[in-house]
């Protein structure tokens, strides 16, 4: 099944009773939260991530990770 960046977060906010804008923000804090002091290790998958900024937005960070996904497949 393939969703669209829309449909994951309409699926993550219908399951956590909140807005979609709510979940964009809380992805977006905890994702500007985990790169402001990050181990080593952490700092060097970080600068894997295809960017605009300093810091992914959710809908980088997902797409990475789906990418990621797909190539262990």
């Amino acid at each position: 099944m393939k969703m669209n960046m829309r449909d994951i977060y309409r699926k993550i906010a219908r399951e956590n009773g909140v807005s979609v804008e709510e979940v964009k923000r809380e992805m977006q804090a905890a994702i500007n939260e985990a790169y402001k002091n990050p181990s080593p290790e952490a700092a060097m998958q970080q600068a894997a991530i295809p960017r605009s900024g300093k810091v992914p937005t959710p809908d980088e960070l997902i797409r990475y990770a789906v990418a990621e996904a797909a190539k262990k497949q």
